[in-house]
């Protein structure tokens, strides 16, 4: 258990969503406009569906902030489903009078089976509501206020779509923050505009067929110091945790760090970071093979994780399932869906490895108030000879 938590509350058409998340010094600035940002970053990409029509997600801050500041108390956030009037009888928390049918048709690829097994359920809607990556808004919410935090200590966290299905950007090996500063320009959230076109292309032939579509994108931390995570024991090494948090979003069914399967087929020569030295730099290595992270800690050079997102479980040409009343072969549940939710994730994606990283800081830095942070950054960066990547 880190020293940051972050848990979420809500179901996809409920009354809202809710993240508290606890840890977080008192002192720091938080911005508005800047939360909602990242919420409405969540709503973009060519592919999405009717619900990003309906909702206009903001962040509601009710309790932890006092005038734009952090108290140091758990920070509870809201986020509202706009959707929920239309689901009122079927979502009510409370019982209703009116006769709500059961969902009893399991999609492949998707929690619904599995669910209702582990939890004792005849309903799917009992578990298909809270495994909705619609969750995923509270998580970008609870994010930005990480993000505000790693900003404040001069860290910056960004993502890019590289692949939808078969169609791949050209690979880009150094980034900066300047390279994100209009990614969201495109549909696709693509750095590429050539690759960003076809994969635009690739969303409208696939969704006419009825299909859905997978993809990979990639998360990029800018301005880390050396040192942070540990390699004495396995839960403290940071390349697992980060694993562990890109692989929570649903749909992600794989993480790289670096240049992690490229490497493996190479010789050692060819795979790992050579290390130098200058009285301007300091220690510095000239490549960013291992994605920032060596030994289960930071290097002080740009953390890179790719992620592999499959296609949505939810078709509106339904595959074969099971009716979990009868057990008789029917089509899975058929529900309002999108056909790509790649650059939607890959915000995502940013939220979850901003949390890990702040978190990262709060157990090596701790601090009540942010001005503690910051001198304590700056008493270890001065020892050990940091002057920046």
């Amino acid at each position: 258990m880190g020293v940051l938590r972050l848990t979420t509350a809500g179901e996809s058409h409920g009354p809202a969503l809710t993240c508290i998340i606890e840890g977080l010094p008192a002192g720091l600035v938080l911005e508005r406009d800047a939360l909602n940002r990242d919420l409405a970053r969540r709503q973009l990409g060519h592919g999405r569906g009717g619900r990003m029509k309906i909702e206009r997600d903001r962040a509601e801050v009710l309790g932890g902030v006092r005038h734009g500041r952090t108290l140091g108390g758990p920070i509870a956030l809201q986020v509202a489903n706009r959707d929920y009037s239309n689901w009122e009888e079927r979502m009510n928390p409370w019982p209703v009078d009116e006769d709500v049918a059961e969902v009893h048709l399991p999609r492949p690829g998707h929690a619904d089976l599995v669910g209702t097994q582990k939890y004792g359920l005849t309903d799917v809607r009992d578990v298909l509501e809270r495994a909705s990556a619609r969750e995923t808004a509270a998580r970008v919410a609870g994010g930005g206020v990480a993000k505000a935090f790693l900003r404040a200590l001069g860290v910056e966290v960004h993502s890019h779509v590289v692949q939808i299905t078969g169609v791949t950007a050209p690979p880009r090996d150094e980034l900066t923050p300047a390279d994100f500063a209009r990614v969201d320009e495109s549909p696709v959230r693509c750095l590429d505009a050539e690759a960003s076109g076809a994969m635009v292309a690739e969303i409208d032939r696939l969704r006419k067929a009825n299909e859905s579509l997978g993809g990979v994108f990639e998360v990029w931390a800018f301005g880390l110091i050396p040192g942070l995570g540990s390699h004495v024991s396995w839960e403290e090494r940071l390349d697992g945790r980060l694993g562990q948090a890109i692989l929570s979003i649903q749909a992600i069914k794989g993480v790289s760090i670096g240049n992690a399967f490229e490497v493996a087929g190479v010789p050692g020569s060819e795979a790992h970071d050579e290390i130098f030295y200058d009285k301007e730099r300091g220690y510095f290595r000239a490549t960013n093979r291992a994605g920032g992270l060596e030994g289960g800690m930071t290097t002080g050079a740009p953390v890179v994780l790719r992620a592999a997102m499959k296609p949505l479980p939810t078709l509106t040409k339904p595959l074969q399932s099971v009716d979990i009343a009868t057990h008789a072969p029917a089509e899975a549940l058929r529900e309002r869906t999108d056909s790509c939710t790649v650059p939607a994730a890959a915000v995502v994606g940013e939220a979850m490895v901003a949390f890990v990283l702040a978190d990262a800081y709060r157990r090596k830095f701790g601090g009540d108030h942010l001005d503690d942070v910051k001198a304590a950054v700056a008493a270890y960066t001065a020892r050990i000879g940091w002057r920046g990547a």
